[in-house]
């Protein structure tokens, strides 16, 4: 891919973009999601609500299922199915989440211990799976086999997109189109699923609904673009986690990649012995650092970032301006601004 990105289309002088829009747009119907997600993870056997709590109570942006709010709001529905939907979208990326943090041993998510370091892996992937089995009871209950298919479907590519990061974990030669690949699976599929329900439940168009697939694909991609680069430019109290905990597993991110393929025969050296998991200390992890800031492959992949995003905000062209528009097109800004 090239570095001439196309910038995001923001005026001179225009404030930093944030999620405030888009929050206060969905604040209402949020707070009914929550309602649904509290009820739906309790459980007669206490760790589950206890553990399905540790992580659903730590924070988080809550994006996936305000994509769903927002969608609704931009297409004009005025029902309510869509608030056990977007508790369904929840609910499936909690589920991957406890399943990560198993695969990946990690110590920390959104600020605080993971699930499986207070709870153990074996009970941690039990409730994930439980998660999981309450998303699907609610995408029967709202009756709809075209949602059930996309969100079924949006899980299935998920779980393959996981299955790819792992085979692709500690290999060096992995390429920027595979690293898309991936990430284009394990995240943006939940993003653009989580947009493009809204559209079949407020009966629109099949272009309407590839326009909000389009908008929530891309902005997936430009949100884990962000995250992969972030790991090598905040500290560990930004990003909720530690900091360098892709360089320790040997992930081939695009900051990685990058500086990789810019390197001299030392530094490419450094990068297999690191990737292969010769070299993880601290001391590693700071020439890391060096050698991706001295190829500047944190801004091209915020560049990149950029681009995708960009894609998502041209893709809801196809729907009237409206506060709700404006607020989708500022979360997409707001995804490649972040700093956590």
């Amino acid at each position: 891919m090239s570095d001439n990105v196309v910038p995001l289309k923001r005026k001179n002088g225009e404030e930093r973009p944030t999620l405030a829009p888009i929050l206060s747009l969905t604040a209402t119907p949020m707070n009914a999601v929550n309602a649904i997600i509290l009820d739906r993870m309790q459980s007669e056997i206490p760790l589950i609500p206890a553990l399905a709590g540790h992580l659903i109570a730590g924070g988080g942006k809550r994006m996936r299922p305000m994509l769903t709010l927002a969608g609704a709001e931009v297409v004009g529905y005025q029902g309510t199915r869509h608030h056990k939907l977007a508790a369904a979208v929840e609910f499936i990326h909690t589920a991957t989440l406890l399943h990560d943090d198993v695969v990946d041993g990690s110590e920390m998510r959104r600020g605080k211990e993971a699930a499986n370091i207070v709870f153990g892996n074996p009970a941690t992937v039990l409730v994930g799976d439980f998660l999981f089995s309450r998303a699907f009871e609610l995408m029967v209950e709202d009756g709809s086999l075209k949602v059930l298919k996309i969100l079924s479907s949006a899980s299935a590519i998920i779980a393959q997109g996981e299955v790819d990061q792992l085979t692709a974990q500690r290999k060096i030669e992995t390429s920027e189109e595979r690293y898309l690949h991936i990430i284009g699976a394990k995240t943006a599929a939940l993003f653009a699923a989580a947009s493009r329900i809204a559209a079949v439940v407020g009966e629109c168009s099949e272009d309407e609904e590839l326009a909000l697939d389009a908008y929530g694909r891309n902005l997936g991609i430009a949100f884990q673009l962000v995250d992969d680069a972030i790991d090598y430019d905040s500290d560990a109290a930004e990003m909720g986690k530690d900091r360098g905990d892709d360089f320790r597993e040997g992930k081939m991110t695009l900051p990685v990649i990058l500086a990789y393929a810019r390197g001299d025969e030392t530094e490419r050296r450094f990068w297999q012995d690191a990737i292969a998991g010769f070299t993880t200390e601290d001391e590693d992890l700071a020439h890391a650092v060096a050698l991706i800031h001295k190829h500047d492959c944190v801004s091209a992949t915020r560049e990149r970032a950029r681009h995708y995003a960009q894609r998502a905000c041209d893709a809801l062209d196809i729907f009237p301006d409206s506060a709700a528009r404006r607020a989708m097109v500022q979360a997409a800004q707001f995804a490649v601004a972040r700093g956590y």
